[in-house]
């Protein structure tokens, strides 16, 4: 590349090609899918990385979760497979939770990509896939041995053939193989319309490889937000929040220290790993905690390799943050989800204009599966409400940090054998404020098998409301109930229920920002008329008498 590729403009060309065959990479992967987690709701990740596994650009759609943990997974992979121990049309896979992002049910495949006969890159990317087998997930599990089937890292398709021996074991230990299967292949399918859309974008631009390009890119990218950094005062931060967990609560204490142009994020003095499974790896705690400081230091930078390199995030050994193999961690989310709430209050009070009150937390993932002759097994997505902003109401039923959609009704009525006899919003159930946090919803769902099924919600803020910042009050509390058993403590435990049982889930709200007594009349009013609070909310939140 010569150096006149490197001005302003044409790195600029560079840099939002290369973003657009990372979105082309997602594309092809979500509209080739089977499951409506994949094609609906975008749980995944998509990124273009150098030959040096440097994550370079990811695609817009995907989750913090997926997209930072691969971002470090490449660098396993390579560990594993050296670059001259690859062929063309080798394609890589592993569901190992402490490489990747922390579960079994998460399959990252990679793809190297060669021109000239070596290698210039890989595509990667990372799938919740609807089942991996195990006690299905939930929190039931005591041990990862339990969750499902382990793929360490090995080689999906070798020179172009399929691992056949592979193949056969994944789709023998899942409870749905054609959609499994379906989603894996859409993976491979993905990344090689990836591989070949950047050979394409390498000879248009007469590049030997992606190597100078990758440098200015990370360089360029850990400048800024080293930069950015610098603008925070120095100093350490600190916030502790509180989380429903199972028999006890889990607590996430996070430190922030601001020295100069680096960040330490340390959660010393959070709950030890617990013996079930919602256990978090360090990769996993590290990918949101990434995805927070950017949110509220640097959103405007390119995210790729270089924006990682002045973050460092530790956490205990054996603490529920940074969990000893073999924990089990299928439900990991339900505390990694509360991350980016501990890391912006820990800001709150130096950042108040960039940071959001605290929402609903992790997105509600429920699994239903049959037990019956008509056996099947199900996935729904559902979120509670964002925190209010500092200077906007929150957002309703929309999921933060993961940015997870929800499939419609329609379409997972259409795939599986669920009926949704009620979905809509829950009034009051925002925070009062100036703002007003997101508020939550309410489902109603049924089985129309006529046969038993058993039920597991990953679901939280039973006990522990979304706090409300700077005079803002919480959200609402979620609940989770079902026609044999009335209000459960624990959903996100399995539990087996007879024919025509239906189950109800109250979301939670978000929390509200600055004092409700301050909210405009006129904003009260368009919540009373729309049903988003009541005439008894308006007056017990903020002293407001309806006309």
């Amino acid at each position: 590349m010569s150096d006149a590729l490197m001005d302003p403009v044409t790195l600029e060309i560079l840099w939002s090609r290369l973003v657009t065959v990372a979105n082309e990479q997602a594309a092809a992967l979500q509209r080739t899918s089977f499951t409506p987690i994949v094609r609906e709701s975008g749980d995944l990740s998509a990124a273009v990385f150098d030959a040096r596994g440097r994550m370079l650009a990811q695609a817009v759609t995907g989750t913090p979760g997926h997209i930072n943990s691969l971002a470090t997974s490449m660098h396993h992979f390579l560990d594993e497979f050296p670059l001259e121990s690859l062929e063309p049309g080798d394609v890589l896979i592993t569901n190992d939770p402490w490489k990747t992002s922390g579960q079994l049910n998460d399959l990252s495949v990679v793809t190297p990509v060669f021109h000239h006969d070596r290698v210039i890159g890989f595509f990667g990317n990372c799938c919740h896939a609807v089942d991996i087998g195990g006690r299905g997930l939930s929190a039931d599990a005591g041990e990862v041995f339990e969750e499902g089937i382990w793929v360490p890292m090995t080689k999906l398709y070798a020179a172009g053939e399929p691992n056949a021996e592979l193949h056969r074991l994944l789709a023998a230990n899942v409870r749905a193989p054609r959609e499994v299967m379906g989603d894996l292949h859409a993976q491979v399918a993905g990344n090689q319309v990836g591989a070949d859309r950047l050979i394409e974008y390498v000879d248009e631009f007469d590049l030997d490889d992606l190597e100078r390009l990758g440098d200015e890119i990370v360089d360029r990218s850990e400048t800024a937000t080293r930069e950015a950094i610098r603008r925070v005062p120095d100093g350490e931060y600190h916030k502790v929040i509180h989380t429903d967990g199972l028999d006890e609560p889990v607590t996430i204490s996070c430190r922030v220290v601001i020295d100069d142009d680096e960040i330490l994020v340390d959660y010393s003095g959070s709950s030890e790993q617990v013996e079930r499974g919602m256990n978090v790896v360090l990769n996993y705690t590290t990918a949101y905690t990434s995805y927070a400081l950017k949110c509220a230091i640097s959103p405007d930078i390119p995210h790729n390799d270089g924006s990682f390199r002045p973050v460092t995030v530790t956490a205990p050994e054996g603490s529920i943050l940074n969990a000893r193999y073999p924990a089990a961690v299928a439900a990991r989310h339900i505390v990694g989800h509360f991350l980016p709430h501990a890391v912006l209050g820990a800001l709150a009070g130096v950042l108040p204009e960039s940071v959001i009150a605290e929402g609903a937390g992790n997105v509600w993932l429920t699994t239903i599966r049959g037990v019956g002759k008509n056996r099947f097994v199900t996935v729904f997505f559902a979120s509670g409400g964002t925190g209010a902003r500092p200077s906007q109401d929150g957002l309703s039923t929309t999921s933060f940090p993961s940015g997870i959609a929800t499939s419609p009704v329609e379409i997972i009525e259409s795939t599986s054998p669920l009926v949704f006899r009620r979905k809509e919003f829950l009034p009051d159930s925002g925070g009062p404020g100036k703002y007003r946090g997101g508020l939550g919803q309410v489902i109603e769902v049924e089985v129309r098998t006529g046969e038993p099924f058993v039920v597991s919600s990953l679901a939280d803020r039973l006990r522990y409301p979304a706090e409300g910042y700077d005079g803002g009050g919480p959200g609402s509390r979620a609940t989770f109930s079902t026609t044999e058993d009335g209000s459960v403590d624990n959903p996100k435990l399995s539990r087996r229920l007879n024919a025509g049982a239906a189950i109800t889930l109250e979301l939670p709200g978000g929390g509200g920002y600055h004092d409700p007594e301050e909210r405009d009349p006129e904003l009260l009013r368009t919540d009373l008329l729309e049903g988003l609070v009541t005439p008894e909310g308006a007056r017990r939140d903020y002293g407001f008498e309806p006309d």
